[in-house]
């Protein structure tokens, strides 16, 4: 669907380019979003690099397990159909760890890892669980400690302070996953009000032949 999405854009950016006679300014705009593309991309290496290594850094001093302890109760009262011992809670432990720390792509294989480890203990493999949906939530609008990716971005377009916008990102992710936290809990509760109960057989009776 998303791809759909954007190559509708392009077509209806080239069709009023057309129509309007500025085609070589789409020609020029797209070669100089490409040469920029690139250019972002060999900026975000060093700082990207530098944050990937202060995670494993982390990861062997211990520091990500001590956030995973810290965050296991949370975890556990937002999973609650997810077994403790299920190997998609260290997944998803991982993945909130690293969204904290703002390493997004250090999250998504913990991501894509934990979805496959949930898939696992879905009864019907075509249709989403609620853990699914709280994990794709969560991970959409996880609380950021440090913007790694935004502060790199600022940097290499040239700002002057690229980590001035710490406190506004901490702020808008705490809404933000409050507002998902909120809406998750409220579609979980409405989902088990309309569950219908289970079905009971009544047994059979006993038939007793005289002696």
């Amino acid at each position: 669907m998303v791809n759909k999405i954007w190559l509708a854009f392009i077509l209806i950016g080239f069709g009023f380019a057309a129509a309007k006679g500025n085609i070589n300014v789409v020609t020029e705009a797209a070669f100089e979003g490409a040469k920029t593309g690139v250019t972002v991309c060999f900026g975000l290496i060093s700082i990207m690099v530098f944050w990937l290594g202060i995670m494993r850094l982390a990861e062997d001093s211990g520091l990500v397990k001590g956030i995973s302890k810290l965050m296991g109760p949370v975890v556990g009262y937002l999973f609650p159909d997810v077994p403790k011992n299920h190997p998609a809670m260290g997944y998803i432990l991982s993945n909130m760890s690293a969204n904290l720390l703002g390493l997004g792509n250090a999250a998504t294989p913990m991501g894509i890892r934990a979805m496959q480890e949930l898939q696992t203990l879905n009864p019907d493999k075509e249709t989403a669980t609620p853990a699914m949906c709280t994990l794709l939530a969560l991970n959409t609008a996880s609380i950021t400690l440090i913007p790694t990716t935004l502060i790199a971005i600022r940097l290499n377009f040239g700002s002057a302070n690229p980590a001035e916008i710490v406190g506004s990102t901490l702020l808008a992710t705490m809404v933000a996953t409050l507002a998902a936290i909120g809406a998750d809990r409220w579609y979980r509760r409405r989902a088990w009000k309309h569950t219908p109960p289970p079905l009971h057989k009544t047994p059979a009776p006993i038939r007793t032949t005289g002696g």
